[in-house]
């Protein structure tokens, strides 16, 4: 019967179209039928296991010389071929990574005889896409609209991040990345602030998650969003608001020939599929070469989130690379105003210092030139090559490891130049980089080997400031693992363990403890204090002592978007570390079994004890499947680790 519904389907769709094709997975679950409409209009729809996941969604877009979204001709097709990829990512969840897809190329004609291929590449986790411009013509071509939509059926919910408006907020320094996600609302409900919606975008249909995103965005493309209006729940393709610009340089798309434009991303599958998944990586451009860099993936001391500027001072910052020394951590971070309030010998001691207690150092930088009205310094520095290449010698000449560069100003096309602009300068001198009020990084930490992390997300420095994000953060916190960060690295800075200052924290000792596992970040930076961490428990301070800074391998165990996180990583010893966050007001019993995760049936776990703060205890497992049990409190967490 499902044999003949399909090929009852698949008549339908020849007899309404211009010729069919079908994409299957390796697996044959996922399947992707591709068409031209009776008007030439290219679409397509994917199924899992026989089900709509997506209905009838638009292909195609708009050249300034050429329509590729309608009145075109199917002029062949490829076969369908296997693509086999391995490569390694220390910033992420997984350190070695494979995938394994199945390919077939659409050719297609516009009226004037203008050519462009759209690539399909189905993996058992997902389905990707691009358009291919395989002529030769040196002419820039601009891209007005890009056509793609993504159309799900009635009743599909949505988890989704609202793009914020351009030049907005705080020195004008929006859009950012740094909304909260609108949880479980209905698929088509326009974006509350009226510019659309971020990648990843979260969705469900039935049984079936979707986490849409882009990756491999090079030179000559803006980076996209999902467009504020989605009726029917189809959600298309949008570009950046024309004030997310250097200098008045139009924001869309333009490109000389041939080009490829960016992947399409859409993870599909259950829960579990679809948080373990790493197409935002498998599709990205692979690693370029770089110079020996002067810093790996590791863990930083940072003094601004509860300090401030005015402490980024020389005893202040002496202070936390003797914390960073004394914690084992690899790094300390030294933020805005350093230039102001540090002076260059003083710079000078602490390198110095930080050298011979075996940290490195990595300093702040605001990107900006006239786009927001952020004050910090210094500024203007890294904006023009000449400038750039040099100061970036000259930190390398002084034994700095890295920077951090705040305050970008949106995803159109010129700022998506400077970032690349950006990561190979600092690439040929050796530095790791970190970006903060910036874009999604889209894959950039394959292809670019140093960049450690990126913000684009509302962290931990929103809760410092207002009681209103404390209230929220739980259900925030415990959203990340299954949006924002399932495919990028994202500079959240985990781990408050007191405050921060007046403001009430909801969130458990214990569930902090919990994001230095569950948040992934090639640098994680910990909010927590020197006189604060001296105060804890001995195991404790071990635990964020030994943690591994590069994950071999991270699983899915449990939970629900916003309401309930658990995930276990191992480290390159063997170890596994398992975190628990719960984003509810209500108190929760979890069982996770560990089966296939080491060899002793005892773990080692730190929750949060009847008086506020840390308990640690011996959990034996239970039966041959080795389930963990927990109860966690209200807004509490877990961290277990067993050989």
């Amino acid at each position: 019967m499902i044999k003949l519904t399909r090929w009852v389907l698949g008549v339908c769709w020849v007899i309404a179209g211009l010729g069919a094709g079908e994409v299957k997975s390796p697996d044959g679950r996922l399947a992707v039928d591709v068409r031209l409409t009776a008007d030439g209009a290219p679409v397509y729809e994917l199924r899992r296991d026989g089900e709509l996941v997506l209905g009838e969604s638009r292909l195609g877009l708009v050249r300034d010389d050429a329509d590729f979204s309608r009145g075109l001709k199917l002029i062949g097709e490829s076969k369908t071929t296997v693509v086999k990829d391995r490569y390694e990512l220390l910033t992420a969840k997984r350190r070695v990574n494979t995938y394994r897809a199945h390919k077939k190329i659409f050719r297609l004609a516009a009226a004037g005889g203008q050519r462009v291929h759209v690539v399909f590449q189905v993996s058992n986790d997902g389905v990707a896409f691009r358009y291919v411009f395989p002529d030769m013509d040196e002419t820039p071509r601009t891209v007005g609209e890009e056509i793609t939509s993504f159309r799900f059926p009635t009743g599909s919910k949505a988890w989704l991040q609202a793009m914020s408006v351009a030049q907005t907020g705080w020195a004008k320094t929006n859009p950012s990345y740094e909304e909260y996600y609108e949880q479980e609302i209905e698929a088509g409900t326009p974006s509350p602030l009226g510019a659309g919606w971020v990648f990843p975008a979260l969705f469900r249909t039935g049984e079936t998650w979707v986490l849409i995103s882009e990756t491999g965005l090079g030179r000559g493309y803006c980076g996209t969003r999902l467009r504020h209006e989605s009726v029917g729940g189809e959600y298309r393709i949008g570009f950046p608001d024309a004030r997310e610009t250097i200098g008045g340089e139009p924001v869309n798309p333009r490109f000389s020939l041939p080009y490829s434009t960016p992947w399409r991303v859409i993870a599909v599958g259950d829960l579990k599929t679809v948080t373990e998944s790493s197409l935002g990586t498998d599709l990205a451009d692979p690693a370029i070469r770089t110079a020996k860099l002067a810093g790996a993936p590791g863990k930083a001391s940072w003094s601004w989130p509860k300090l401030g500027d005015s402490k980024t001072v020389y005893d202040v910052q002496r202070r936390f690379i003797d914390y960073a020394a004394e914690m084992g951590w690899a790094y300390c971070l030294i933020d805005a105003l350093w230039d102001k309030q540090i002076t260059e010998q003083q710079l000078a001691e602490l390198l110095a210092h930080a050298k011979t207690k075996n940290v490195g150092v990595l300093l702040w930088y605001n990107s900006n030139g006239d786009w927001n009205d952020a004050f910090q310094t210094p500024k203007h520095r890294v904006l023009k090559p000449v400038e750039r290449r040099a100061e970036f010698a000259r930190l390398r000449a002084l034994g700095v490891q890295g920077v951090k560069i705040d305050f970008f100003g949106g995803d159109g096309r010129a700022f998506v130049e400077l970032y690349h602009d950006l990561l190979e300068d600092a690439a040929k001198a050796g530095l790791l980089v970190n970006f903060h009020g910036a874009t999604l990084p889209r894959g950039w930490s394959r292809t670019y080997p140093n960049l450690m992390t990126v913000e684009a997300v509302r962290g931990y420095e929103f809760v410092t400031f207002e009681q209103v994000n404390a209230d929220r953060a739980p259900a925030h916190m415990a959203m990340l693992p299954f949006a924002r960060n399932v495919f990028d690295p994202m500079d959240f800075t985990p781990v408050c363990l007191v405050g921060p200052g007046k403001i009430k924290r909801r969130t458990t000792v214990a569930a902090e403890l919990a994001t230095a596992v569950l948040f992934t970040s090639g640098i994680q930076h910990y909010v927590e204090i020197p006189d604060v961490m001296a105060r804890q428990p001995d195991y404790v301070r071990e635990v964020l002592k030994t943690l591994p800074t590069v994950w071999e391998e991270s699983r899915f165990l449990a939970g629900y978007p916003g309401k309930l996180a658990v995930f276990a990583r191992r480290g390159a010893d063997g170890r596994w570390w398992v975190a628990g966050f719960n984003g509810e007001p209500t108190a929760k019993s979890v069982e996770v079994s560990l089966a296939g995760f080491g060899r002793g049936d005892a773990v080692s776990v730190i929750t949060d004890g009847e008086s506020g703060g840390f308990v640690r205890s011996d959990n034996t497992l239970d039966g041959a499947a080795r389930v963990l049990r927990m109860d966690l409190k209200p807004y509490g967490g877990f961290l277990a680790t067993g050989q």
